[in-house]
């Protein structure tokens, strides 16, 4: 699980998502349930991408607003043909821009890998 967050894997130009279940990693009250457990058969070429709230949930742009996830998965579907360096890049560059003067609302965390 990725508490909340899907793991997204990118093949062949397509997003292919796992959700997360809905409870936090750590510390919560009530019972803890099993995270799910899941099997995925990744080919060559195939990029996933784990990554914390941070990223679509950081308030910026012209009308101060979240970036968004639908907006988080078209960028990462525009760069997908770029090595993760150039990735990285420009997921950084992206963010500066959208954030702009604007306070970092939370900890921003992509990790992706390409197989």
């Amino acid at each position: 699980s990725l508490a909340y967050n899907p793991l997204l894997l990118i093949r062949k130009g397509e997003i292919l998502e796992t959700k997360a279940d809905k409870q936090p990693v750590g510390f919560h009250t009530g019972e803890q349930k099993p995270f799910t457990h899941h099997e995925i058969k990744l080919e060559k070429g195939d990029a996933v991408y784990l990554f914390s709230d941070g990223y679509p949930d950081q308030f910026g742009g012209p009308k101060d607003k979240k970036f968004m996830m639908k907006n988080f998965k078209k960028l990462l579907l525009s760069i997908q043909d770029k090595t993760m360096n150039e990735q990285k890049t420009i997921l950084e560059e992206t963010m500066a821009e959208w954030k702009g003067d604007t306070e970092q609302v939370d900890d921003i965390l992509v990790m992706g890998v390409r197989f």
